[in-house]
């Protein structure tokens, strides 16, 4: 039996479910994106939650390779049940976005291994891999900076993101704006570095939302933060 009173659920079972849940408008939409699935994200939280925690079945939902499988199966897991062993061939497999963001939020992230992992991630040679290393720092950067040098790391974003490919440079362009948000010291210099090097100065935003490009959002969420 599965957490609670919830009957286990084979592969078949979730995968005829997402079956019935797939919509080709919503996979059009997905796919300009990267992410190979058609099902409705609520809809799919919704039978994870259902299933509730299941890391064998997690498993084995992850192993088909199916993208709409794999992230009911990043729901349905125990982040603790995982080696670092694991969990780093799991990021290397996980080249669709959704999956990749899912992976590092929902599990790596509440895992032991998070740190080992993160340094094991920031200088590889993949830079889909990288970037995961990149998105774990800043984590830290916002919420357990002990340890780390900022001031490195703005060295590092200053000499490789402005050719780095999209995913390491968007990662890298993250972290420029956290240690600009969260670590006044270094904030006039990670302006500066956005100002010179452009990254995503003319990304579309949407209305009402804040632009990636480091030196607006820097300024904007510290405008936020000292106006409350």
């Amino acid at each position: 039996m599965a957490t609670g009173s919830t009957p286990e659920a084979t592969v078949g079972e979730v995968q005829a479910e997402l079956t019935a849940l797939e919509d080709p408008k919503i996979r059009a939409v997905n796919e300009r994106h990267g992410d190979d699935h058609g099902v409705n994200l609520t809809k799919l939280r919704a039978l994870a939650k259902r299933l509730r925690t299941q890391p064998e079945l997690a498993r084995q939902l992850w192993a088909t390779g199916d993208t709409a499988s794999r992230l009911v199966a990043i729901l349905v897991s125990r982040p603790k049940a995982y080696s670092e062993s694991e969990l780093d061939t799991m990021l290397r497999e996980a080249r669709v976005p959704k999956v990749h963001d899912w992976l590092l939020g929902y599990v790596v992230k509440k895992s032991p291994h998070v740190e080992a992992l993160r340094t094991a991630w920031f200088d590889d040679p993949d830079p889909v891999v990288a970037s995961a290393g990149w998105a774990l720092t800043s984590d830290r950067v916002a919420k357990s900076p002990d340890g780390l040098d900022p001031s490195g790391l703005l060295d590092v974003i200053e000499t490789d993101m402005k050719d780095a490919p999209d995913r390491l440079q968007w990662a890298m362009n993250a972290c420029l704006a956290t240690i600009g948000i969260h670590h006044p010291r270094y904030r006039s210099r990670a302006i500066e570095i956005g100002e010179r090097l452009e990254v995503l100065k003319d990304y579309p935003t949407p209305p009402n939302c804040t632009s990636p490009y480091a030196p607006i959002w820097i300024d904007e969420i510290v405008r936020r933060q000292t106006s409350r």
